[in-house]
């Protein structure tokens, strides 16, 4: 079977396909003619751009000259400002330990004050008075615990102003830190052309960071740092002049009431010695007398035995002659003489016992005061054994001879970043770009 032939396509006419021909060459020279507007106008605006590009860079980069000249300018005045701040915590922190050492100082004196007034309190009787030395010994603890509160205080004080001065270095060595970084940003900016590799296109390189701030804000931000850090040194200043100023007072009323108390120390271990010497003395005489009246009463107690004896010579007589019968039992000149005899030895008996009995009453009473003279001698002797162990407890304090030779131990000090000196976070800034 034959295939059918392929039915031909719309056929035009001679004017259609003229038309069609001039339409042809008239959109030719005109897309021609707008090419060549097109054309001029690109020359003209690339010329013009690279004309407003050129001028942009270099206004740009008088900018950025500018702005490092200014953030230069600023770092400096920071870290001249942190500068002094280091120098200010190190004479704080001298003068925090100088009044360590003045409280550590204290720590012997109320211990040999406390001592001495316990052992003063061992004195027993009459000898536990309350004389002028317990008065002064008080005092003195009094003085020492509130130098101690003084000293505390200004120690807690110094304390703190050093977290203000540390937390104002910080805040200076942070916005010093943040001026270096920025310093190095904007010379590195200056740095780059358009032949620099590093250069590409970014997303949204145009945006507004969240924390951005004004130039005002970034004069006042630096300027408040600054007042604050001088405040804070002019507060510690202030501060280790009042310290200084008070240790030394303290010290000198602690020296004055050193010497009061030694003083009254001195006067009553001397009253004491008299009294111990005048009781030593009356003790002696006591104890002649007592050997006395010890004969006395010997020699007494002698003649009530021998008077007993003829007492009892009378006795045996008269109760003998009563053996006699009749008329001899006759009451003779011999029973009265013997009656007589015998009242006349009672009498005389009953008066050397009388007298026997006061010689031992009145030695007796010698005996217990002897006794009671002895027990305050020993407590005298004992109480000025305590006075002299007080005098060789008080040779343990330091004379002030001695502790202004003692040498200041000086403490190496580090600011808030952990450097010495105006090192700042340099190396840390560099690890952390490498990383």
């Amino acid at each position: 079977m034959s295939a059918l032939p392929v039915k031909p396509g719309l056929r035009h006419s001679v004017s259609e396909w003229n038309s069609n021909n001039h339409q042809l060459s008239a959109t030719a020279q005109h897309e021609r003619y707008v090419s060549s507007v097109i054309r001029q106008e690109g020359r003209s605006l690339r010329n013009k751009t690279n004309c407003q590009t050129t001028w942009d860079e270099s206004d740009t980069c008088r900018r950025l000259r500018d702005r490092a000249w200014d953030v230069a300018r600023r770092k400096e005045e920071l870290e001249t400002c942190a500068q002094r701040v280091d120098e200010e915590m190190e004479a704080l922190t001298l003068s925090k330990e100088r009044a360590e050492q003045a409280l550590a100082a204290t720590a012997v004196p109320l211990e040999v004050g406390g001592e001495c007034l316990t052992l003063r309190d061992g004195r027993r009787g009459c000898e536990l008075a309350v004389d002028p030395v317990d008065e002064q010994l008080k005092k003195e603890v009094a003085l020492i615990e509130r130098m101690q509160q003084v000293l505390q205080q200004h120690i807690d004080e110094a304390f703190e102003q050093l977290c203000v001065l540390q937390e104002a270095r910080h805040q200076l060595t942070t916005d010093l830190q943040n001026k270096m970084d920025a310093l190095d940003i904007d010379m590195s900016c200056l740095s780059l052309t358009i032949k620099s590799p590093q250069i590409s296109l970014k997303t949204n390189p145009t945006r507004i960071p969240s924390c951005s701030s004004t130039p005002q804000e970034w004069a006042q931000f630096s300027q408040y740092n600054v007042a604050r850090a001088q405040e804070a040194m002019q507060v510690s200043q202030q501060m280790r002049e009042h310290t200084s100023l008070t240790r030394a007072q303290l010290q000198n009323e602690l020296d004055t009431q050193r010497r009061a108390t030694e003083f009254a120390l001195r006067k009553r271990i001397h009253h004491e010695e008299q009294a111990r010497d005048e009781l030593e003395w009356q003790i002696r005489n006591t104890e002649d007398e007592m050997a006395e009246m010890g004969r006395d009463i010997h020699g007494l107690d002698a003649d009530v035995q021998a008077k007993t004896a003829s007492l009892k010579l009378a006795h045996t007589r008269l109760e003998n002659r009563t053996s006699r019968a009749g008329m001899d039992l006759c009451r003779d000149e011999v029973q009265h003489g013997l009656v007589n005899e015998v009242h006349q030895l009672e009498a005389t008996i009953r008066a050397l016992k009388q007298k026997l009995s006061e010689a031992q009453h009145s030695m007796q009473k010698m005996k217990l005061h002897h006794s009671r003279m002895l027990q305050d001698l020993s407590r005298k002797q004992e109480a000025l054994s305590l006075e002299q162990r007080s005098v060789n407890t008080r040779s343990r304090l330091p004379t002030t001879s001695s502790t202004e030779k003692t040498p200041m131990l000086l403490v190496p000090l580090t600011n808030s970043s952990g450097r010495s000196n105006l090192q700042l976070l340099a190396q840390e800034h560099e690890t952390g770009s490498s990383l």
